[in-house]
């Protein structure tokens, strides 16, 4: 804004003209206070660098000048006290052949370095102790070669010779060596003290220079502070004013740079914003009471949180179904108002991702007393966006859903009562039918020995269907016992196919297992999980022509281990895929082979009992996927 308010071109030609040269006369000061503290900073940095360099090359003195002095000096101190040591073995007799080879080897490295000394001579006086140390070795090798003859003839004088002729010239040749090592040492110590002082008088001169231009640059910040901030501070409370709701306010400046013009077009937008607040908030009133009338009129239960967990607005069927005071909500966290931290988890969730929060069919219920008796709501949370990429919050919408449940349950229990009361009259029957079939087998006709043998197969068609009603209702109503224990998914597959060994064996389908040895255990109840692989394989043997395979797969994934039933049979259509595992659900004509419609049903009960869950992919065709998880022990 204000960018665009200094380089404006709209007005008269005067006050076009004023505004450029207001413009620059304020870069003007910026320009000297800042360019006066960034050349006092470009003098300390080149004064620094100076300094730094000089620094620098004492520093590179000391090292290149004497180290390699001193190092040839030790260097050969070490090599000829190795042939001292070589000519006191050769004296102890017995190690002539290892002190020669020792003597020779030391005096290859003294010469060595002896040269190196000699190439890097720098400093005064060193020139004649290189020259003395290699007459002194010179020496030394003569007396040396004088040794050999001595020693040979074993005359008793040979310690004599070795004491009072070879030792002396070998102290003097050590003892020179020493001296060379000390007085590059000592010129090192003289370099070291020469970089010292520079670095002292670095530091010195610069925290003078430095204190100079930090007191200058403070002066001079001081300063156009002043002039900047004076009547920057004027319209801030100018504009805390305005944020307060006072409108009638009139801020100058006396000053004619891009601050005077500023305050002209702060005057305007005042005068604008006046205009405009007479102008909308009867409008913007209205729109809010209409809002709220919207929401209040809703028979669902309606909460909006912003995306900092503040709920902004509650109508009041959501405040009597959360059992929350409804005038006491706004502004206040979600979780102080609510107080339920599961539908909280799905509010964060929602706000973090900006995703609708999955929520599963039988976890999305939310269950409260009202006047003594439970009332049930779905509940579902949606995202609010406003700009694009911006999440203004989310609304928490409650559906009451009491009546349907209620239904369900009457459903249910109805079901249960129907399936019990079949039960005896439909062994009574299957036991007249048995009785038939045993003592007149023989005395009826052809056509009355099919009909009752097709009583008898509807009969445990019904007796089928009566069992798997009353399991589906004990599922659904959790009254079915779960025996939960560390199970072998291996031992229950091997155990699933011997059982179904002469189903396949009969159609002549192959039926596979390929389930790793290394699989981990899984806590499941193995009685329902053996149901559950026995049901789909059998419906794939259902649908799988003769000669086809089937095979039995698991793996592990994640913390989860999924088992699939895999054929390659007639598939199934894919507008059914969705509704396969629905109740009474039958799909190519079930009933002509006999099903009921709730094999898959039971079986999506009973993996949701487990934790895990299940379903199908198949082309038509091609054949089909069943495919269910559960949960390992690891």
């Amino acid at each position: 804004m204000l960018s665009t308010m200094l380089f404006r071109t709209a007005g008269p030609p005067g006050r076009h003209g004023r505004t450029k040269a207001m413009v620059w006369t304020l870069r003007k000061k910026i320009f000297i206070g800042y360019g006066i503290t960034l050349g006092l900073m470009i003098v300390v940095l080149t004064w620094a660098l100076v300094n730094l360099l000089h620094l620098g090359k004492a520093s590179d003195a000391i090292l290149e000048e004497n180290y390699r002095s001193i190092l040839a000096a030790e260097n050969m101190v070490y090599a000829i006290e190795r042939q001292d040591s070589a000519i006191l073995l050769l004296l102890l007799g017995g190690y002539e052949d290892q002190a020669w080879k020792q003597f020779r080897d030391n005096e290859s490295e003294f010469f060595l370095w002896l040269s190196r000394a000699k190439d890097n001579i720098t400093i005064e006086g060193e020139e004649r102790t290189v020259k003395a140390i290699q007459d002194g070795y010179t020496h030394y090798l003569k007396l040396i070669s004088e040794l050999k003859p001595v020693y040979r003839s074993h005359v008793p004088e040979t310690a004599t010779f070795y004491h009072e002729t070879i030792l002396p010239s070998f102290n003097s040749v050590r003892a020179a060596c020493i001296h060379l090592r000390e007085m590059n040492q000592e010129t090192m110590f003289k370099a070291s003290e020469r970089a010292r002082r520079v670095a002292q008088r670095a530091i010195w001169s610069m925290m003078i220079i430095g204190g100079a231009a930090i007191i200058i640059g403070l002066g001079f910040s001081v300063i156009l502070s002043n002039l900047l901030v004076r009547p920057v501070r004027r319209m801030r409370e100018a504009t805390r004013e305005i944020s307060s709701g006072n409108y009638d306010i009139d801020f100058s400046v006396s000053s004619s740079d891009e601050l005077g013009g500023l305050a002209n077009e702060f005057n305007a937008m005042v005068k604008r914003l006046r205009e405009y607040r007479a102008l909308n908030i009867n409008q913007i009133m209205a729109e809010k009471q209409k809002s709220d009338a919207i929401i209040r009129s809703i028979d669902d239960g309606v909460v909006v949180v912003d995306n900092e967990f503040r709920v902004t607005d509650v109508n009041p069927t959501a405040a009597r179904a959360l059992n929350i005071e409804f005038g006491q909500i706004q502004n206040r966290h979600f979780l102080e108002v609510v107080k339920n931290e599961m539908l909280f988890n799905h509010v964060k969730q929602s706000i973090e991702t900006g995703q609708p929060s999955p929520i599963e069919e039988q976890k999305g219920i939310l269950t409260a007393e009202q006047g003594g008796k439970q009332r049930h709501f779905q509940f579902s949370i949606t995202p609010v966006h406003g700009k694009p990429d911006t999440l203004l919050g989310v609304v928490l919408l409650l559906r009451d859903v009491t009546r349907l449940a209620e239904l369900d349950r009457l459903k249910s229990e109805f079901v249960m009562t129907a399936s019990h009361e079949l039960r005896t009259p439909l062994t009574s029957i299957g036991m007249s039918i048995n009785l038939l079939l045993e003592r007149t087998m023989e005395k009826l006709n052809e056509k009355d020995r099919e009909l009752l043998l097709a009583a008898r197969e509807d009969l445990e068609r019904l007796k089928t269907l009566v069992r798997n009603l009353l399991d589906l209702s004990k599922i659904e109503g959790g009254k079915m016992e779960m025996e939960f224990e560390k199970i072998s998914l291996q031992k229950l597959c091997q155990n699933v196919a011997g059982i179904l060994e002469n189903q396949t064996a009969e159609k002549r389908i192959h039926l596979t297992l390929e389930v790793p040895q290394n699989l981990p255990e899984v806590k499941a109840d193995a009685n329902k999980i053996t149901w559950v692989l026995t049901n789909l394989i059998t419906n794939a043997l259902r649908y799988t022509e003769s000669g086809g395979t089937i095979r039995l797969s698991a793996g592990h994934h994640g913390p989860y281990v999924h088992v699939s039933v895999i054929d390659n049979g007639q598939g199934i259509p894919r507008e059914d895929q969705s509704k396969i595992f629905d109740k009474f659900v039958q799909i190519r004509n079930d009933k002509a082979l006999g099903g009921s419609g709730l094999g898959l049903a039971i079986c999506k009960e009973i993996i949701r009992a487990h934790g895990g869950t299940i379903w199908v992919d198949s082309i038509p065709g091609e054949g089909s996927t069943f495919t269910f998880t559960l949960q390992s022990v690891e």
